[in-house]
């Protein structure tokens, strides 16, 4: 009878404990990041003294003022900042625009030998890719938003149908549910408790949150405030339109695929070219790179590119 090949054992002890391993690092990781979203506002209240100075750091956080105003002057990246979900800290991004505005002078500067790219990069990167980061930040945010609404108003209904009062639902959501929307219900329930009405707190979530679900779950107390009515039978109605217009944006976004992958080839087709000529001929480019001619229409060209994404993302931007 043929014996195992000792080396073959070896090497699948091997595979398996590295396997093992991985397994354990990347579920201390996931469990790690689970607690910190988890548990940001509560991190804030245990080194907060009192429940207004839990309020006003959270709004500071957030680039509000004490009375929940924004502290941001220009208005659209008052708006970006706030859907972002960001902690706001202004001197931070300074330090981190110019660092990126600076390096990518030098490294344009370098590989293509003219200060003309370089000065027209710099702030094209320093401000840019900022300004990138956060939409991409808040269009996760946004997403995270819609897809816990629905969850989080049915435990208000169950805990107002168990005789709960409001605050204490409110309160339940921001205790047990994850950011965004955790942290959002319990400042929520947190400005209720320092003194603020239902609906004036509700205002300030749908101010907060800037999409469209949490503006109806607003009106819809707004409404119940006003004209009285079952609140729990209205979130429940709020709650299955949610859901409704939630699949009906996947339906649109599965509809308006093949206008995106088209956007990601015509741009990216540009550049990948350019990369492999590079490469593969570099006086292709390299012996005419320092005329004007060539810089001023190379800049063009990536103008026109820009247009052409713009409009190219009015085509696709359907919203719901």
């Amino acid at each position: 009878m043929d014996t195992v090949d000792p080396r073959i054992v070896f090497l699948i002890l091997i595979f398996a404990a590295v396997f093992a391993a991985g397994q354990a690092v990347w579920g201390l990781v996931s469990v790690a990041g689970a607690k910190r979203k988890v548990n940001r506002r509560l991190a804030v209240a245990e080194s907060a003294g009192s429940l207004e100075a839990l309020i006003l750091e959270l709004r500071k956080q957030r680039g509000l003022d004490s009375k929940g105003d924004s502290r941001i002057m220009v208005r659209w990246f008052s708006d970006l900042v706030i859907r972002s979900g960001v902690t706001y800290q202004p001197r931070r991004w300074a330090a981190y625009a110019a660092g990126l505005a600076i390096a990518a002078f030098f490294v344009v500067f370098l590989l293509a030998k003219s200060w003309v790219f370089g000065l027209a990069a710099a702030p094209v990167i320093g401000l840019g890719l900022p300004f990138v980061w956060l939409k991409i930040k808040a269009g996760a945010r946004a997403k995270g938003i819609g897809a816990q609404l629905p969850n989080a108003l049915e435990i208000i209904v169950r805990s107002l149908e168990a005789g709960h009062p409001v605050p204490t639902a409110v309160g339940l959501v921001g205790r047990e549910m994850p950011d965004p929307l955790g942290s959002e219900f319990g400042m929520l329930a947190d400005e209720i408790a320092y003194g603020a009405t239902l609906e004036q707190g509700v205002g300030r979530l749908a101010d907060r949150c800037r999409h469209p679900d949490v503006d109806l779950f607003a009106a819809t107390i707004r409404l119940q405030e006003r004209a009285g009515g079952n609140l729990t039978g209205l979130l429940k109605m709020n709650a299955k339109a949610v859901r409704e217009r939630g699949k009906m944006r996947m339906k649109v976004k599965a509809a308006s695929s093949e206008g995106r992958a088209s956007a990601i080839i015509l741009t990216s087709a540009p550049f990948a070219v350019m990369g492999i000529l590079a490469f593969a001929s570099p006086q292709f480019y390299g012996d005419v790179i320092h005329e004007k001619f060539i810089q001023y229409g190379l800049m063009g060209l990536g103008g026109w590119m820009f247009l052409g994404n713009l409009v190219m993302r009015r085509m696709i931007d359907m919203r719901i």
